[in-house]
């Protein structure tokens, strides 16, 4: 979508990913200046390399078999993803078994809003394990089972089963996930509803997500996380992007609430590039400056 309907300057020229019949590549640059103000403390300006990732795929049997690897080289280097795939077409249906990002909600660039980041199911937290998969007409099942270790060696028997299922039709869809981690003396239950909706030129997400942590004080802890996003297509090439997080982190305790308001403007100037500049507002607990930080930034995406 990027390389064909987003960019300003549509072209039949760009790469589309394959070298040869068995083989297919391609990488992610993000690269931000950011300007931090935060209470009570200096302001920071910093250039920073948010990530470097290249993307490796193996189609061995022709719809049927695929190898497919996810690397990151910087800010650090890690694999984010490895696995094997095998495709059943008659019946709609998949099995991949490796290290993959679990299945959970929207899948957001941004790790660090409320649903991704109280949860911990996001893309710094790959698993490893089994998934499995059915599209049957409008509606898409998936469930996995991992170890529950963020891709760290397993140390108990215990498991974390992953399902997530969507509904999709013509101009919207809704769906829901569950997660539950079962291990020793930390047990997780993670609850979310989502869906997104277009109005116009307008494409609004929204995802709400309660999580119980059995684990945390004397009689655990359960927090609330939301996300609401709108994208203003105002035309081709240019986005307006508003969102609005907010998180309970204890819902036994009152006035914790944290609220995150973003405006974000991106452009896409020429296949395989984007440009994003936008603010974002923090709002937390008083007594906490780190909470009330505002945020600037400009970034460079680059793509292939």
């Amino acid at each position: 979508y990027a390389q064909t309907l987003f960019t300003a300057r549509p072209t039949d020229k760009y790469w589309d990913g394959k070298v040869s019949e068995y083989l297919a590549i391609g990488g992610n640059f993000r690269s931000s200046a950011t300007a931090t103000e935060t209470p009570n403390q200096d302001d920071e300006f910093e250039f920073d390399l948010d990530e470097a990732l290249f993307f490796l795929e193996v189609p061995a049997i022709a719809d049927s078999l695929t190898f497919y690897f996810d690397q990151q080289f910087a800010p650090s280097s890690s694999n984010r993803e490895a696995v094997a795939l095998f495709q059943f077409p008659q019946q709609s249906t998949y099995i991949k078994m490796g290290k993959f990002f679990l299945p959970h909600g929207w899948r957001l660039e941004d790790d660090t809003e409320f649903v991704r980041q109280a949860t911990g199911l996001n893309m710094e937290n790959p698993d490893n394990g089994v998934e499995t998969g059915i599209v049957m007409g409008p509606a898409n099942l998936r469930f996995a089972i991992t170890n529950g270790t963020a891709g760290g060696g397993e140390v108990d028997t215990g498991k974390q089963f992953s399902l997530h299922s969507t509904f999709i039709y013509s101009g919207w869809q809704i769906g829901a996930s569950a997660n539950f981690n079962d291990a020793e003396d930390a047990e997780r239950t993670v609850w979310a509803v989502f869906g997104g909706v277009k109005t116009g030129p307008i494409s609004w997400l929204g995802e709400i997500d309660h999580i119980d942590d059995d684990a945390l004080g004397p009689t655990g802890r359960k927090q609330w996380a939301a996300f609401v996003e709108a994208n203003w297509w105002i035309q081709q090439g240019h986005n307006l992007k508003i969102t609005y997080g907010y998180l309970d982190p204890d819902d036994d305790l009152d006035e914790d609430e944290r609220n995150r308001y973003s405006l974000v403007y991106e452009y896409f100037p020429m296949v395989a590039t984007q440009l994003r500049t936008g603010v974002r507002f923090n709002d937390g607990i008083p007594q906490n400056d780190a909470q009330n930080s505002d945020l600037f930034f400009v970034q460079l995406n680059g793509y292939f």
